[in-house]
């Protein structure tokens, strides 16, 4: 399948370096493309996970074990299924074993607040989770504020070589909630035993252009939305980076640090490796030091992160002396790359033998993950590059679907086979994101601010709508606030961004206490113990500070750009 826009025409197209703007995508499910892939690769390994390799024979059988398991476990074409897991082999048996059947993977952060693990199922229509044994206790509150018919728990020491596996169980596993076995809750040995009683049909015929994953995104408001992606959006995902990367893909190693409930983590990390017969190397628990020890030791080919990631690199010596001529792409998303922090890594890869410089790309979870990235033979300072082919960008006037002229800023329109389904259960943000143009096309509406010039390099300014980037995690302030409020002592709060050298940007929130309560240690350490209950490690307040009052617009809203333009003095003072 081609997919072809007609009357768009675009200066670019001709592209750089040799990239082919127009590309063959498949008409196969991701299930179906990866098995391919798998047949034709055997015995090279698909992934590896702390010094094991999984061959793409292994991991054919393993998929299939999945799909006749959950097919045991009485689960139907169309139905979605909690996937709550890290970067372990078992969330890549469930990515491709759901979709088999034609189920849906639903892809959450396992460090995630218990409210939330229950809205995520909510919002998912979900009532069937997979997660791994430290974190059964959440799921066990999770069942007081949502149905959970079954639960499948697998262990991290189920996917270790001996005598890792042992070391696993006895220094850690049985720290972890002992499993309560019973008509809901089933262990990962004992749920992949069912589907061996399977002997009828139980693989989906389905169209490769309807739901196949669901991630979960704030999307252009800062409201938590389940994102519907489809197998043609993965598929050509995956041919496009390949194209992109200018570089092969095919038997080269990828080091997926980023996690699997990330566009990024997914869609690139280990799709488009599994796609092209690479090997993704899996990051379970991330940490700068653990990072630099998997580049010596692995030496990889490609590597993704969040510019944090480089900042951090750059800062120590975990890296001293290693010959890091093995990588053939780095590339960084999920915030913007400053100028001055692109000038230190890409010399910071100079001196260690790389022959390669960082590329900047651009995306946003409603086309799976990356939909921009600076072409490998030229850059442009402040740019995030060129689009990936057969996606289209324009910059339309905010609020409208107006087109501005080369080099004014607008918001960022884009338009292409990556470009989500839709989220689940919101028409109104459906409407207001996905709108049809003068041209008769769809495009999405990215709520971010920006640039094109006429060489069709694009310029990323900021969010036309608030949200604070944190070490590469989005986090929506009126979430936070919601929850702090709810706090029996807390009359109104504020949460902003504060720049950090290392993060980015970290949570800062102001408090007003109700009459009756006074600013003390113990309110605040309620405070956090409270916020540490309901709120994601990631995006938990790193900074606390009472008032008696908060500024406010003429037409009474917080005015929070006064509190972010005074942290923003403090800084500079």
């Amino acid at each position: 399948m081609i997919y072809k826009i007609d009357n768009i025409i675009a200066p670019w197209v001709e592209s750089y370096g040799g990239v082919n703007p127009h590309l063959d995508y498949s008409e196969k499910t991701i299930s179906e493309a990866v098995l391919e892939t798998a047949a034709r690769e055997k015995d090279f390994p698909a992934l590896t996970f702390m010094g094991k390799a999984t061959s793409y024979t292994r991991l054919s059988q393993e998929i299939d074990r999945v799909a006749r398991s959950f097919h045991a476990l009485g689960v139907k074409s169309g139905q979605r299924v909690l996937v709550c897991l890290p970067n372990v082999p078992q969330a890549v048996f469930c990515l491709y074993g759901l979709n088999r059947i034609g189920a849906i993977p639903t892809m959450v952060h396992p460090l995630s607040a218990v409210s939330e693990l229950a809205f995520y199922m909510k919002e998912a229509c979900s009532e069937i989770a997979v997660t791994l044994d430290q974190f059964y206790d959440k799921f066990l509150e999770v069942k007081k504020q949502h149905p959970v018919k079954k639960l499948v728990v697998c262990r991290v020491s189920d996917e270790l070589k001996f005598p890792l596996n042992i070391g696993q169980k006895l220094m850690t596993e049985r720290k972890f909630p002992k499993l309560q076995v019973n008509d809901c809750d089933t262990s990962w040995a004992a749920f992949m035993a069912m589907g061996e009683s399977v002997t009828g049909e139980y693989v989906a015929k389905k169209d490769y252009r309807t739901e196949a994953v669901v991630l979960f995104s704030g999307g252009t408001t800062g409201t938590t939305k389940g994102i519907m992606l489809s197998d043609l959006n993965f598929n050509a995902l995956a041919w496009q980076t390949a194209n992109m990367a200018q570089e092969e893909v095919n038997h080269s190693k990828m080091l997926a640090a980023m996690p699997v409930f990330h566009g990024f983590g997914l869609g690139v990390c280990i799709h488009t490796m599994q796609y092209c017969g690479g090997t993704s190397i899996l990051v379970p628990r991330f940490n700068v030091k653990s990072y630099a020890k998997l580049i010596r030791k692995t030496q990889p080919n490609f590597i993704a992160g969040v510019p944090t990631l480089f900042e951090a690199i750059t800062r120590n010596r975990y890296l001293d002396g290693a010959d890091l001529s093995c990588l053939r792409g780095v590339f960084s998303g999920g915030d913007s790359l400053t100028i001055e922090l692109k000038k230190k890594f890409d010399a910071f890869l100079k001196e260690h033998n790389a022959r390669v410089r960082v590329r900047e790309g651009y995306g946003t979870t409603e086309c799976v993950t990356a939909c921009c990235l600076t072409p490998h033979d030229k850059e442009k300072e402040g740019s995030i590059g060129i689009p990936f082919p057969d996606t289209y960008f324009k910059i339309c006037k905010p609020g409208t679907t107006e087109e501005v002229p080369y080099g004014e800023e607008g918001e960022i329109c884009l338009t292409g086979p990556s470009m989500m389904l839709g989220y689940i259960g919101h028409e109104e943000e459906n409407r207001q994101t996905m709108q049809e143009h003068p041209d008769g096309h769809v495009w999405l509406h990215t709520g971010d601010l920006g640039k094109m010039d006429d060489e069709g390099f694009v310029y990323f300014r900021q969010r036309i709508k608030r949200m604070i980037v944190t070490s590469g995690y989005n986090v929506y302030p009126s979430q936070l606030e919601n929850i702090i409020e709810g706090h029996p002592a807390v009359q109104r709060s504020c949460v902003i961004g504060v720049k950090d050298a290392l993060k980015m940007q970290r949570v800062k929130a102001f408090i007003v206490l109700k009459d009756g309560y006074t600013p003390s240690l113990e309110i605040e350490e309620e405070l956090k113990a409270y916020c540490k209950k309901h709120i994601a490690k990631y995006a938990l307040p790193s900074e606390y500070e009472f008032r008696d009052s908060l500024p406010t617009t003429l037409v009474g809203k917080v005015a929070y750009t006064k509190l972010e333009a005074e942290e923003a003095a403090k800084a500079t003072a």
